[in-house]
């Protein structure tokens, strides 16, 4: 279901402008959209995608942190972007359905708008440097 929040509308549309891989969850955690540069990361396109909720995403990758230990979904940026609202960051590993190793670095920070109402996060992340 596509949320018509114009906070979550010109969120969408800027993600779509940028070549960071950018995904955004509405504040129930359910997946509102991914832009271009993070189909190559997810593995699908958003088309395929637009059932998945946050934990889904979690769920699709492994997700373990710089010594191997996974990664409770808790911990995950926008996971705590959603249950904190406040911003997160992290670094971390990804084994995503290309079966490929990433090592990634992610910023989650909510979205709030006018009148103070919480309305989802939007995620940014990229591959790091190892």
């Amino acid at each position: 279901m596509w949320r018509k929040e114009i906070e979550i509308v010109l969120a969408r549309q800027l993600s779509t402008y940028l070549a960071m891989p950018i995904f955004i969850v509405d504040s129930e955690g359910h997946l509102l959209f991914f832009n271009e540069p993070a189909e190559a990361i997810i593995g699908r396109p958003f088309e395929e995608s637009a059932d998945l909720d946050a934990s889904d995403l979690a769920t699709l990758f492994q997700t373990v942190d710089e010594n191997g230990a996974p990664i409770p979904n808790d911990d995950l940026p926008v996971t705590i972007a959603l249950a904190q609202r406040k911003p997160a960051h992290r670094r971390f590993w990804i084994k995503g359905m290309d079966e490929n190793a990433r090592l990634l670095e992610a910023t989650a920070i909510p979205i709030v708008g006018i009148g103070g109402r919480f309305l989802g996060a939007l995620s940014i992340f990229w591959e790091a440097p190892q």
